[in-house]
């Protein structure tokens, strides 16, 4: 797998950033189809990978900072299906960052015979809490800065 982060600033002056997915076995229903609960894992990952590219890692937020991120809510249209064997292009834009806060952006791409076509797009939301008493908390302002920068037009 592998990601590349957009080289330049999207019109609207937001940095995509790109992740690939390949579809399994494990990932399909009976015909082959991805099952559409499927996407918000890959979603996931994507996020996960966004995060990691601007320095941050889940597993430091946990242990150092005792926070985590929870997804407060989703909202997934699905254009059309996904197959075995397909791989996917992932983006993830931040529409909004907040204090304790993320709004996500997500779509899903596959090229079909020198065609490209949406498969699926998402809002997500995800909230910052704390481990310790499981409450919405702030993300400490080192975190803030490094997603900030991530964010930022070249």
């Amino acid at each position: 797998m592998s990601h590349t982060n957009d080289p330049g600033p999207e019109p609207s002056g937001r940095r995509d950033f790109t992740w690939a997915v390949r579809v399994y076995y494990e990932d399909t229903d009976t015909g082959g189809i991805v099952f559409y609960a499927n996407y918000l894992k890959f979603f996931e990952r994507a996020r996960t990978e966004w995060l990691r590219a601007a320095g941050v890692t889940q597993q430091a937020l946990a242990e150092t900072a005792r926070i985590m991120f929870v997804v407060r809510s989703t909202a997934v249209d699905y254009q059309a299906p996904a197959k075995l064997d397909d791989e996917l292009k992932l983006s993830v834009v931040v529409e909004r960052l907040g204090r304790a806060s993320v709004d996500f952006y997500q779509e899903a791409w596959v090229e079909d015979a020198g065609l490209v076509r949406l498969v699926a797009s998402g809002r997500i939301r995800v909230g910052c809490i704390g481990i310790d008493d499981m409450r919405p908390t702030a993300l400490p302002d080192h975190i803030l800065s490094r997603l900030r920068l991530a964010l930022a037009p070249l």
